[in-house]
C-alpha cells in the first residue's frame, strides 16, 4: 500500500470545518493569522463546532456502516473500515479537546474579577 493512503487520516472533517466556518466568518478565501479572530460574539466559532459535530457524525455513520459490512462478509477491503474507524476516532479526540479548551477558557474568563 502506497504511503499516500496514510495521509487521509490526517485531513479530517474537524481541520474542513473549522476552514470553511473561518472562511464564511471573514470572508476570505484562506484562514489568516489574525481575521479569523474578529468575528463578534463567538458566533464564528460556534459554527465552526457546529459543522464540527456533523463531520464527526457522518465520519462515525460512515464507520459503523463498513464495520457491519465487515462483520457480514460483505466488504472486499478491511483497510476502509479500519481507515474509517481511525478517522472517526481521530475526528472525536479533536473535537473533545476543543471542547475542552473552550471550556477551560470560559472558567478562566468567569474567575477573572472585574
Amino acid at each position: 500500500m502506497p504511503i499516500d493512503a496514510v495521509n487521509g487520516v490526517t485531513t479530517n472533517a474537524m481541520t474542513r470545518a473549522f476552514a470553511g466556518a473561518t472562511d464564511a466568518a471573514t470572508g476570505a478565501g484562506a484562514v489568516t493569522g489574525t481575521s479569523a479572530t474578529t468575528d463578534a460574539g463567538g458566533a464564528g466559532f460556534a459554527a465552526s463546532l457546529g459543522n464540527a459535530v456533523d463531520g464527526l457524525q457522518q465520519l462515525q455513520s460512515d464507520s459503523k456502516t463498513l464495520a457491519l459490512k465487515a462483520v457480514t462478509g460483505n466488504l472486499d477491503d478491511i483497510h476502509d473500515a479500519t481507515i474509517a474507524a481511525t478517522r472517526a476516532q481521530v475526528t472525536l479526540e479533536l473535537v473533545s479537546a476543543v471542547r475542552n479548551k473552550g471550556v477551560d477558557a470560559f472558567n478562566e474568563i468567569m474567575r477573572m474579577q472585574a
